[in-house]
Parts: structure tokens; sequence; C-alpha cells
């Protein structure tokens, strides 16, 4: 067997989760691989419609599939999801400095209103929480 690497596309990866159901289906198989009739049978659509899902699924490769005997079963490949959260990092940086600056704003005008003085905590100390 050849050793070859992987490229995930990221476009493939957010394209396949923009959609409930495909999500949904990687939830299900969270919980581990499954065959396609019993995850087919977890959803009130029909099963064409979840073998659509599963192909773009696989396409994106974000599932594998194998065989076992005449059954298809999936197994969720968490891989391209790294792409979601490298891309989700940049956002957790962009809130936790906001929601730093919007605390130290609101504390001020607390204190101003108060008319307790303002002391600004650079940083929370494990005693602190």
């Amino acid at each position: 067997m050849r050793n070859r690497s992987v490229t995930y596309s990221p476009e493939a990866t957010f394209q396949a989760l923009a959609d409930p159901t495909r999500r949904a289906v990687l939830d299900l198989l969270r919980r581990g691989s499954q065959p396609a009739g019993e995850i087919a049978g977890a959803f009130p659509v029909s099963r064409p419609a979840i073998s659509k899902h599963l192909r773009l699924l696989r396409r994106a490769h974000l599932v594998r599939e194998h065989r076992e005997g005449r059954n298809r079963v999936y197994q969720l490949n968490p891989e391209p999801l790294r792409a979601v959260d490298t891309w989700l990092d940049q956002y957790r940086s962009f809130w936790k400095m906001n929601l730093a600056n919007l605390k130290t704003f609101v504390e001020a005008e607390y204190a101003k209103e108060t008319g307790q003085p303002h002391v600004a905590k650079t940083k929370t100390s494990k005693g602190d929480r």
C-alpha cells in the first residue's frame, strides 16, 4: 500500500457542514460506526436523501465508508474538521479580546454610576475564579 498524503478542501468541508441534516449525521457518527440503514432510520427523510447526504460527506472526506457483508458502514473522519477549527480559532481570539474590552467598559461605567473607584484587572489569578 502506498503512503499518500490527503489534502482536505476547507471549501468542501464547509459546504458539507452547511446542511443541518449532514451535521446531524456527523453527530450520530461521533458515537461510532453505523450502517447506512441505521443512519437513514434515524431521520424523517427518505433513504435516497440520506444516501445523497452520505455521498457529500464522503466526498468532503468527513466520513469513511467500508463494506461489511451487504452493508455499507460509515465512520466519522474528524481530520477535515481541523480546517474549521483553525478558522474558528481566529474568531475565538476576536471574541475573547472584545468581551474583555466590553467587561472593562461596563466595569468603568458601573464605577462612574456608583461612585466607586474602578480597578482594572489585567489577569485573573487562580484564586479569583
